[in-house]
């Protein structure tokens, strides 16, 4: 019986193989379009796309051309080649804009550039694309269905760059022990502060920018280290004002108490 069954299902393989080829090699593009249109509602996209793709130029201008340019655009979002979905996805979007299909395709356009976002420590051109192709997407369909995954998407992305410059600004603190550049460490957190205002990693961010001016401060030469030990304590004062409750609260108290002791010294000289 058993055999019976494999046999079975080595003659209806072998068929639909038979059958493929076939329409593959045909002149008919109504067979292609047929076979195609059943292998893409099957979720056989390579193959579906094969067969598209012999006959897109001659649909073009017919009835029939804009649910082939959907089927044949979402084909390749399914085979992940992100790059030439968005770029037949956008073309949809432009020959169709009032198709019913119009702002799935919109959408899955822009987030296919958030499939090409890279890991946050690599250069970040393909996240700031699909930030703003999905910024896009959510101006031009306000009331879509798709919104409320478009705006996930872009705080996501949103904290990648996020976290790129974080690291950046804190490779200054961390690099050494004599490569450290606790000024531009200064710089580099400051504009982070002003860029992402809102940014979960503020806590952070006000703490290395406070340790870098510390440390910057007590070792500093001399003619320098008066005003960059005010600097220090202003910046302690900045992070205990923004977070009276820290986790970071026993080491920026300690740095406070030494600037304080250095600057006394200053003090009683005056």
């Amino acid at each position: 019986m058993k055999k019976l069954f494999y046999i079975a299902v080595v003659v209806i393989a072998l068929s639909s193989c038979s059958e493929y080829q076939k329409a593959l090699k045909s002149e008919d593009v109504s067979v292609k379009f047929a076979l195609g249109t059943e292998l893409f509602d099957a979720g056989k996209y390579n193959k579906a796309n094969r067969l598209f793709v012999q006959i897109v130029p001659k649909y073009r201008g017919k009835p029939q051309a804009e649910k082939l340019m959907y089927m044949y655009s979402k084909t390749f979002y399914e085979m992940k080649d992100y790059y030439t979905a968005n770029y037949q996805m956008e073309r949809f979007v432009s020959a169709y804009p009032e198709s019913e299909k119009v702002q799935e395709i919109a959408f899955l356009a822009a987030k296919s550039y958030y499939h090409l976002s890279p890991v946050y420590s690599k250069e970040q051109k393909e996240t700031v694309d699909a930030l703003n192709k999905l910024q896009n997407f959510i101006n031009s369909y306000p009331d879509s269905e798709y919104l409320a995954e478009a705006n996930t998407l872009v705080k996501e992305l949103d904290f990648k760059l996020e976290k790129k410059a974080f690291e950046i600004a804190k490779g200054y603190n961390k690099t050494g022990p004599y490569s450290r550049d606790y000024q531009a460490a200064i710089t580099a957190f400051d504009n982070f502060i002003i860029d992402f205002p809102g940014t979960s990693l503020k806590e952070d961010a006000m703490y290395y920018r406070l340790d870098s001016a510390y440390k910057l401060a007590v070792n500093s030469v001399e003619w320098k280290k008066e005003q960059r030990l005010k600097d220090a304590i202003a910046y302690y004062n900045a992070f205990k004002k923004a977070f009276v409750e820290s986790k970071y609260s026993e080491e920026v108290d300690a740095m406070y108490q030494e600037l304080e002791t250095l600057l006394q010294g200053y003090n009683s000289k005056s």
